[in-house]
């Protein structure tokens, strides 16, 4: 295969940006056959097919889709090192790759990846969900910057990166405002029976809670089992079951969710990390997110 031309690169990323070659002209200031040909050259230097037609625009087939995302990838880290010999960042600053653990509450991620957008010099923020062992394997290969997880990165798992504390709160038993003054009253016998909106078996919440409520010989009816957390509180708002959240977003979850508060443990405990390939925390965004969250959200 001839080498890359990054001539073409750029036009079929415009082209491809853009949805049709009649609005990329627009961009490159070039005529549409010129910018044809060097598409279809493009296509013969690669031995395949990057665009299909649909209705006046192009669509991208699933190996232009791949070329897509490394060209796209190309271009922002040549933006980003032109603007570092220009003065205008520091090296890595732009751009801030989150994956966010599946275990862990989106109003818990949304706190701690707030500050971030709050510095002198603006970060983008690109943030991913899923299963902590993807994420981890992203990681590795610098796919991503950090991870949101809701426990440590295991020894055993071939990945070179540290788990960071960001810090740990209590638990916090929630429900619809009617139930929950129905239930309040002798906490937390008074969950004993009642229906119970739970964290999949996978969540380490889940297990800590099995556990807290055999120690307390309390045992809850499991009406709904979730693995988003989203969608468990919203059963819980509209009524359908007690659930458990952080402490730490006691009062974002009553506010957002139009719950109320039963009770609080303390003695169960979540934590929250971030875990990245960088033994000592260097980046700014990660740096501003470790201390909001040290200092603000996990203070008490």
């Amino acid at each position: 295969m001839a080498h890359l031309n990054y001539n073409h690169l750029y036009y079929f990323w415009v082209v491809a940006k853009q949805g049709s070659i009649a609005r990329a002209v627009e961009i490159l200031f070039l005529t549409p056959q010129t910018v044809s040909g060097q598409l279809r050259t493009l296509e013969e230097s690669l031995h395949t097919k990057l665009f299909r037609k649909q209705g006046r625009g192009l669509t991208l087939t699933d190996s232009g889709a791949m070329l897509f995302q490394y060209a796209e990838e190309m271009f922002r880290v040549g933006t980003e090192l032109e603007n570092v010999f220009k003065g205008k960042s520091a090296p890595g600053t732009g751009l801030l790759r989150v994956g966010i653990s599946d275990a862990v509450p989106k109003l818990i991620a949304y706190r701690l990846l707030e500050p971030a957008l709050k510095l002198a010099d603006s970060t983008r923020l690109v943030c991913s969900e899923g299963a902590l062992e993807d994420l981890l394997s992203e990681l590795a290969i610098h796919h991503l910057d950090l991870v949101i997880a809701d426990r440590p990165m295991e020894s055993q798992l071939n990945v070179r990166a540290y788990s960071h504390l960001l810090g740990e709160c209590g638990v916090t038993f929630f429900a619809d405002p009617s139930l929950a003054r129905r239930f309040r009253r002798g906490f937390p016998k008074s969950l004993d029976g009642a229906a119970m909106l739970m964290p999949d078996s996978k969540s380490l919440l889940r297990r800590a809670l099995e556990q807290w409520f055999a120690a307390e010989r309390i045992q809850p009816r499991v009406v709904g089992e979730f693995q988003d957390s989203a969608l468990l509180k919203a059963f819980g708002q509209a009524g359908h079951g007690i659930f458990a959240a952080p402490s730490a977003i006691e009062s974002e979850v009553r506010r957002q969710y139009r719950v109320a508060q039963i009770g609080t443990v303390p003695s169960l405990r979540e934590h929250f990390y971030a875990i990245s390939v960088e033994r000592k925390l260097k980046h700014p965004a990660v740096l501003a997110i470790s201390a909001a969250a040290h200092d603000d959200i996990f203070r008490g």
